[in-house]
């Protein structure tokens, strides 16, 4: 893959993010700004967005979204392959708790 390419490829999954995030927030605000991990006034500046700041900000180089899973507990547990069904609903449930805590705190 060329670095043009690469460069094509952020930019179509930026908005692509965007194009979501913003639809989250004006579907349930609350639950999306659990989902995304973002603040109030996060929300309010995606729920304005135009569709040409959208596209503005999405052409940037870097990417706008990122992993939120940023230690090896949470990545152990969402990874847990072949530890059984049950153990594997259970593995999810923690690492969302765990996600869950994470928003908490950047609120």
């Amino acid at each position: 893959m060329t670095s043009d390419q690469i460069l094509a490829e952020i930019r179509e999954a930026n908005l692509s993010y965007l194009m979501l995030a913003q639809s989250l927030v004006r579907h349930d605000r609350e639950q999306a700004q659990f989902r995304l991990g973002i603040n109030e006034e996060t929300a309010t500046v995606l729920n304005t967005l135009t569709p040409a700041q959208m596209m503005k900000i999405a052409t940037g180089n870097q990417l706008l979204c990122r992993f939120r899973m940023d230690d090896d507990v949470v990545w152990n547990l969402l990874t847990s392959h072949g530890k059984g069904a049950a153990n594997d609903g259970m593995s999810r449930l923690h690492a969302s708790i765990l996600l869950a805590g994470r928003h908490r705190e950047a609120a």
